[in-house]
């Protein structure tokens, strides 16, 4: 069956040229300059809101980021000495700033992204919440902490957390303002400076998290933006910094962890993921196909942790499917800064026609369209309605490859076992979700899912708005993780400083090698009978 989908929402913004005027107005806010004066290689950065040019920023080249890095070097040596206490109040004063400018940042990120304003206040709320969150932990998770010696009472042992230096950062445009914000706030934390290389088609969002760190009163050789073509300026990166956050495509973080680890630095990388999403046949209709729709359509399918395989039990599929596609077929697809649209157009026409090429694709195959599968011309020329398909099949791009966009495939299964087994038929695992009445028995269905982050009745906000808890992917999906201590102590590197008092732990003079071994080993086996020394 086909319904009409995607209704667009009246603009009550304005229109075009009344969204331009709120995105100029918030770079003059946010205290940026629209690059009109800018000599040299620009990047000319357009808004998929509006078709309008944004402004200009430097195509920087590999000189240009060796010497933001050696900026960053300078300023982090200061910036290591200074106390927990200080770094916390920069962050706080960061969390401030951010709902104090809370209206003209929705602006920027809505005009540079293209996404509806309730997704862009996710950004907001995210970087607001991670600021917060190291701010009042970070003292603690950076602490010394004593540690059991070789001879308790005699071995005193301290583990101490080192910043690493300079932190390099290359943030995608899904997300420009959370993903560059909130890895930097906790390098920051942990005492290193950073280096940042946003996505050209969002930098100005990046830059604005720059201006505000500056209007906090941070050194501003702290955080270096430099802005550029990524394939020219990846590699340059790498080989500056002491150490490298990547958020991105599987294959794009494969090379940029292959280069990090040719210098033996630290990586960490968020990647993308084929999130699956399993309806129980205990599930509340109502509750989840709202959330179903949430977890497949947030920011147009354009999030890493975003639902692309739906498993729905067979006994509520003849009830759920009809739901799902009229709640789908009602968003409210439009190119406003109003709260009043569900979804915003895709960041550009490229992505636009590689997500419609995953629909094509399957359709030629022999998928169905219950609704969707069209471009929206008269929302926006980078529009696309949101998307559901049945039938999909193993020799589909749209079955196993993400295709970053709104498009999700619905598969009917028999129960537990085989949505299980079908989830973890990919070689991603990021996120996932699971809907049910009976809480306790979907956590032990979530239990069993190849996911770093796993939803009962919800679709990603829960484990991904937890900041205290860790937030990354298995297999293909990533190393390393964002949010918890996790996400700062792997800004640091550990240091073990062992003072060794009156008896050394060698044979001290007179004392043969025989009879020392002798002593030591009835200390070792006394020591088997005392589980407390070994903390």
């Amino acid at each position: 069956m086909t319904v009409p989908a995607a209704r667009p929402p009246r603009a009550a913004d304005g229109g075009r040229q009344s969204r331009d005027a709120r995105g100029r107005a918030a770079l003059r806010v946010l205290g940026l300059d629209d690059g009109a004066t800018l000599a040299g290689d620009v990047i000319d950065v357009v808004s998929p809101l509006t078709g309008s040019s944004i402004g200009r920023v430097p195509l920087l080249g590999p000189d240009d980021v060796a010497r933001a890095a050696r900026q960053a070097h300078a300023a982090q040596e200061q910036w290591a000495s200074t106390g927990v206490r200080e770094r916390s109040r920069v962050l706080l004063a960061l969390h401030d700033l951010i709902w104090r400018l809370r209206d003209p940042l929705l602006d920027l990120v809505q005009w540079e992204s293209g996404k509806a304003r309730a997704h862009a206040f996710e950004e907001l709320a995210d970087t607001a919440m991670t600021a917060r969150y190291y701010a009042r932990t970070g003292a603690r998770h950076l602490a010394a902490r004593r540690r059991g010696g070789a001879v308790p009472g005699l071995t005193g042992v301290v583990v101490h957390h080192r910043p690493l230096g300079v932190v390099g950062i290359i943030s995608p445009w899904n997300y420009p303002l959370t993903l560059a914000a909130s890895d930097a706030v906790a390098a920051l934390m942990a005492g290193n400076a950073v280096v940042l290389k946003p996505d050209s088609a969002t930098p100005f969002t990046a830059l604005a998290v720059r201006s505000l760190l500056v209007r906090t009163g941070a050194d501003p050789g702290l955080l270096q933006v430099v802005t550029g073509a990524g394939a020219a300026l990846g590699a340059p990166l790498i080989d500056a910094v002491n150490a490298l956050m990547f958020t991105g495509s599987a294959a794009a973080g494969s090379a940029v962890a292959s280069r990090a680890g040719g210098r033996l630095i630290p990586v960490s990388a968020e990647l993308g993921g084929k999130n699956p999403l399993i309806v129980r046949a205990d599930a509340p209709l109502a509750r989840t196909v709202r959330g179903t729709v949430r977890a497949c359509f947030s920011n147009a399918g354009q999030l890493c942790v975003s639902i692309e395989r739906v498993y729905v039990h067979r006994d509520v599929w003849d009830r759920f499917v009809p739901a799902l596609v009229r709640a789908t077929g009602a968003l409210r697809v439009g190119a406003t800064m109003g709260w009043e649209t569900d979804m915003g157009p895709l960041i550009s026409a490229e992505h636009r026609a590689r997500v419609a090429a995953h629909v094509d694709d399957a359709v030629a195959r022999g998928a169905t369209v219950l609704t969707g599968g069209r471009a929206l011309e008269d929302v926006g020329p980078t529009a696309y309605a949101p998307t559901l398909l049945t039938g999909v099949t193993g020799d589909m791009a749209v079955h196993s490859a993400e295709t970053f966009g709104p498009v999700t495939a619905l598969y009917r299964v028999s129960g537990d076992e085989e949505a299980v087994r079908a989830a973890n038929a990919s070689p991603y695992g990021l996120n996932a979700s699971v809907w049910t009445s009976d809480p306790r028995a979907g956590a032990a269905l979530a239990g069993r899912i190849r996911a770093g982050t796993v939803n009962v009745n919800e679709g990603y906000a829960a484990a991904w708005g937890s900041t205290a808890a860790p937030m990354g992917g298995m297999g293909a999906s990533g190393l390393g993780r964002r949010h918890g201590p996790e996400g700062i102590l792997k800004y640091t590197q550990s240091q073990t400083i062992a003072v060794q008092r009156l008896m050394p732990l060698q044979a001290p003079p007179g004392v043969g090698e025989e009879r020392w071994a002798a002593a030591l080993t009835a200390w070792l086996r006394l020591a088997r009978r005392l589980p407390g020394l070994d903390r």
